[in-house]
């Protein structure tokens, strides 16, 4: 069966960093590309980060460049976001998806991340 398991996530405070991982099972991590979203209380779900199936080219959210890293790796079918200098408009609950071409999709469960002092 399909899985995504989001970790990591907890209170950090803000200028703080958190490192979040999504590990995979199930499918064929390796010909998915993967996508980091968030979703805080009374926003829309939006796109943080996302990363091709190689790994070879990443695309960022305005609100997280130069803060935020995406990577993979696909011997251990998991994929991480570093988050650095986090702020509380950072907060949110914070979910991976899988997707394929051939139009498969796959959603963690999600991990929350709170900034707050």
């Amino acid at each position: 069966q399909e899985q995504l398991v989001e970790s990591g996530g907890g209170l950090v405070q803000p200028g703080g960093s958190l490192r979040l991982s999504c590990a995979a099972s199930g499918f064929t991590f390796r010909s998915y590309v993967m996508i980091w979203y968030r979703q805080a209380p009374g926003k829309e779900r939006e796109l943080v980060a996302l990363i091709t199936s190689s790994g070879g080219s990443t695309n960022y959210a305005d609100s997280v460049k130069g803060r935020f890293t995406i990577s993979r790796d696909n011997a251990k079918n998991t994929v991480y976001l570093q988050m650095n200098s986090l702020k509380p408009e950072d907060s949110a609950v914070y979910y991976c998806k899988a997707t394929s071409l051939t139009g498969n999709n796959y959603w963690g469960q999600g991990t929350q991340v709170t900034v707050s002092s």
